[in-house]
């Protein structure tokens, strides 16, 4: 037929890893082998497996649909089976003091461990992998010298990555609750979480269906997970318990729940959640696959997930690599990032179940709301979209005003009330000429205070010259600096009325007398320095800044004095709040960590005597600032440093400063040693706000990678922070705030428009209309 082109078949493609190993016969490592023997029938494939084909632990596995459409269209044949075993819905139930509170449009497919392995075993026999059942597999290292590929797929307790330590570099850590995994023989209707409040502690149920064949929930099967502290395990005898008594235990504890139905165990026993994480992946034409790479803690149920998601991107990868390393750095690149994001989710959410005690006091929506955005991967606005009536009712029962995003509701700190939640963080700017701020403070500034924040921080505004962090950093310790201050301050409260314009005082320490950040953070000035001081005579990069000198208690005084003088200047110059920063590496947060204070005067040793000097700066500054105008303090909450300030630290640091009078805590994390390793990711120091609003019971800004008005309607409705701080999305955007209100459609107090910008308060259109 003329048009029409006759297709040559390429020769066949010799595939990549003609022998391939396979260690352990989970989910994982089962599908790898059929992936691979499917995309190439010529492969010889062999899987080992210790237990016998029926054997598994657990009870249901959870998938979702991203994970299931890699399925289908990988393996249309896996994907079939699959569909028609699965439980599907769509609710979660949150159960907080007897109250059942439901959300729905979360959509769930679930299935028995058992029945899967099952189908996963029947697809590799009928593509002719080998499954070697009750076999020990041969040392990854023995099976490396014969295959082609060896994918060690053996599990969280990996003997494969632990024998090759060295160049897989694992680390494992252990978390503080202890849980088990049972069966009930019902099937839930929703997925249910359930806290028990019991004479030993709070514990909690995690249970969702996996098998409903027919209308009759009697028929069904759901998986339990029983969980709880390390200390409420041991007080309520559970450590010595065997099976048999566990499983009567939880029974017991979560009767209700269970509607008096006994729960069933599996060779199950009381575990504490291990975080596998890896340096590397592969070695040699070694891989690690599943939990023998990564874990997830279960509350996102994600560890079948990823484990599957990583067997169709390493076969993927193997059919389009033209070599084994090629297509094990490929598979690791890919892979890395979307686990590195699903760990973050999860330690955020393990860790809100390991403080439990934090989030039961509070109002049953708000307790849900909480829960179902622990991970920070539900948000307001997409649970919004899932069950827009939940989030109504918790946003009504917070007292949120119809319309109106939690954002945009007003806060009050002692005379000053903020129209919303939205804080321009303090960001230094390295653009004052002998610490007198100029022109541009006055157009960055002004420009924020436009934008529709609450309230706008000024950079750290140092006490003295010796106490600025690099030449180009502000100042209120000349006359000449409070009438240009003056000059910010008057142009804010009459250009932008409404907006509260607060400063940031401290003191450089140790950290001083360096470039600014675009020369070399953190770097010595190549000429003209000044001396630098600190609670002790270290230097913050040996051997590459300077060495300061310990401060006597009378030079102590003649900072506090400083500050006093600063703080005295900063209210003539009409701030509205002042901030103490006690954060950062700075002087007064190197008095707080016992990596930075080796005193071993009053003002060193135990917390106590680390608080001390900090302690007596901000009496002496609240003692003349106006007491109408708050005061706030910015802590670090932790060093991300061994040795360092701890969270309990924190919370105590929080409680004193509260006790003398902060009206709140600014609390940041980190920058107080060099040798730091933070867990960066979105929103990551939220929870470490979150624990000192709810155990030192005082309000606290949030701050850390907050990047969306998503983000923050989330951590105010669920009562994590009572103000958010951003800082780099107001350099991209000096007027986010105001966008963040078009872009829901608001248009109330919280975030009016200047007059001569009103004009632009609709977003312009994105493209040209005939």
């Amino acid at each position: 037929m003329a048009g029409t082109v006759t297709p040559v078949e390429e020769p066949a493609k010799s595939p990549l890893a003609r022998r391939v190993a396979v260690i352990g016969g989970g989910p994982g490592g089962l599908y790898a082998a059929a992936l691979l023997k499917r995309h190439a029938p010529a492969r010889e494939i062999t899987l080992w497996e210790r237990n016998a084909p029926d054997d598994t632990f657990g009870f249901g596995v959870v998938l979702s649909d991203e994970t299931l459409g890699g399925i289908e269209s990988a393996d249309p044949d896996v994907y079939a089976a699959l569909r028609r075993e699965f439980v599907r819905w769509d609710e979660i139930d949150v159960v907080h003091r007897g109250t059942t509170l439901r959300s729905g449009g979360h959509g769930f497919a679930a299935l028995g461990r058992r029945r899967l392995l099952a189908l996963l075993h029947e697809r590799c026999r009928g593509l002719g992998v080998d499954l070697r059942f009750r076999a020990e597999a041969p040392p990854a290292a023995e099976l490396a010298r014969s295959y082609d590929l060896v994918i060690a797929a053996d599990g969280v307790h990996s003997r494969t990555r632990d024998t090759h330590r060295e160049h897989f570099r694992p680390t494992l850590t252990t978390h503080r609750c202890r849980y088990i995994w049972l069966s009930a023989d019902f099937a839930f209707d929703a997925f249910r979480f359930d806290v028990a409040e019991t004479e030993h502690g709070l514990m909690q149920l995690h249970g969702y269906p996996y098998s409903r064949p027919s209308d009759d929930p009697s028929e069904g099967a759901s998986t339990v997970v029983v969980e709880m502290r390390e200390e409420v395990w041991r007080r309520a005898g559970l450590d010595t318990c065997d099976e048999a008594a566990s499983v009567e235990a939880c029974g017991k504890y979560f009767a209700e729940a269970l509607g008096g139905r006994p729960l069933r165990a599996n060779r199950s026993t009381w575990t504490a959640f291990r975080t596998v994480v890896n340096a590397h992946w592969s070695h040699g034409n070694t891989v690690l696959l599943g939990d023998a790479a990564h874990t997830a803690h279960f509350s996102i149920g994600s560890g079948t997930k990823l484990a599957v998601e990583d067997a169709l991107a390493l076969a993927g990868h193997l059919r389009a690599g033209t070599s084994v390393p090629e297509a094990l750095a490929a598979y690791e690149a890919e892979r890395r990032p979307v686990v590195e994001s699903t760990q973050r989710a999860a330690r955020a959410s393990l860790e809100w179940f390991e403080d439990l005690s934090f989030h039961t006091g509070g109002p049953p929506r708000r307790f849900a709301f909480d829960l179902l955005t622990r991970s920070r991967r539900v948000t307001h606005d997409n649970l919004r979209l899932r069950d827009p009536a939940f989030v109504a009712a918790v946003e009504a029962e917070a007292g949120v005003p119809p319309g109106t995003p939690p954002m945009f509701t007003p806060f009050r700190l002692r005379g000053l009330t903020l129209r919303n939640r939205v804080v321009v963080s303090p960001m230094d700017m390295y653009s004052a000429v002998d610490g007198t701020p100029g022109d541009f403070h006055l157009v960055h500034l002004g420009a924020r205070a436009l934008g529709g924040a609450g309230l706008v921080m000024t950079e750290m505004v140092c006490v003295s010259a010796q106490g600025r962090i690099t030449p180009g950093c502000a100042g209120l310790y000349a006359p000449e600096h409070e009438s240009a201050w003056r000059r910010v301050t008057d142009f804010v409260h009459t250009r932008a009325p409404g907006t509260a314009l607060g400063v940031q005082l401290g003191h450089s320490g140790r950290k001083g007398s360096t470039r600014r950040q675009w020369e070399g953070i953190d770097e010595p000035l190549p000429r003209g320095n000044w001396p630098v001081v600190a609670p002790s005579a270290l230097p913050y990069k040996p051997g590459v800044s300077q060495a300061p000198r310990a401060l006597t208690t009378s030079a102590m005084a003649e900072v506090r004095e400083r500050f006093v003088r600063s703080a005295e200047a900063a209210a003539r110059a009409g701030f509205d709040l002042l901030e103490l920063h006690c954060a950062h590496g700075y002087l007064l947060s190197s008095f707080l960590s016992p990596l930075t204070n080796h005193r071993t005067d009053a003002y060193g040793g135990d917390l106590a005597g680390r608080l001390r000097y900090p302690l007596e700066v901000f009496d002496a500054v609240r003692a003349v600032w106006p007491a109408d105008r708050p005061m706030t303090v910015r802590i670090s909450a932790t060093d991300w440093a061994d040795g360092g300030t701890t969270d309990e630290d924190a919370v105590a640091i929080a409680r004193a400063f509260a006790a003398h009078g902060a009206d709140a805590l600014d609390v940041s994390t980190g920058q107080v040693v060099p040798h730091e390793r933070p867990a960066y990711g979105r929103s990551y120091q939220t929870p470490f706000a979150d624990r000192v609003r709810h155990e030192a019971g005082v309000p606290v800004i949030a701050v850390g990678a907050i990047s969306s008005w998503d983000d923050v309607n989330s951590l105010i409705l669920a009562g994590r922070a009572d103000l958010c701080a951003l800082a780099r999305p107001h350099l991209y955007d000096p007027h986010w705030t105001l966008h963040a209100a078009a872009d829901q459609g608001y248009t109330g107090p919280g975030a009016p428009w200047p007059a001569p910008y009103r004009a632009g308060s609709r977003k312009p259109p994105t493209g040209r209309r005939a």
